[in-house]
């Protein structure tokens, strides 16, 4: 029951960590987690055991993540010629450029979204 509390808990929370500015976590995963884990923390407020719980699931999900990314990798490089998977990968490079160009300035522009005030007209 618990585990099924925390993983519904997982999913309607997890969706925000997208609008996370990639900069903020200095971009490997154990940092990451650091910085979900002490947002999430402050957030929920979660207990030690909570906290400790999370944090295994994140990493155990970020291994599982990199060997999936590096499984297909290497299939993609079976499949395709050299200069082909080079093509890809450079592919794959300007898309993750595009995301984070975008991502960084979705961050920038939430964080002035404050209203600015009132000027008089006369």
């Amino acid at each position: 029951m618990q585990k099924r509390i925390i993983m519904i808990a997982l999913a309607l929370v997890l969706p925000l960590t997208a609008f996370a500015s990639p900069g903020d976590w200095g971009g490997n995963h154990e940092d990451h987690i650091a910085h979900k884990l002490e947002r999430l923390t402050k957030e929920l407020t979660l207990t030690a055991d909570q906290q400790s719980q999370l944090q295994a699931l994140f990493k155990e999900k970020a291994e599982k993540s990199k060997a999936l990314h590096e499984e297909t990798r290497a299939g993609v490089q079976k499949i395709l010629t050299a200069e082909q998977f080079t093509k890809w990968e450079e592919l794959k490079k300007q898309h993750h450029e595009h995301w984070k160009d975008k991502h960084e300035n979705k961050s920038k522009d939430s964080s002035n979204d404050q209203v600015p005030p009132a000027t008089e007209s006369k």
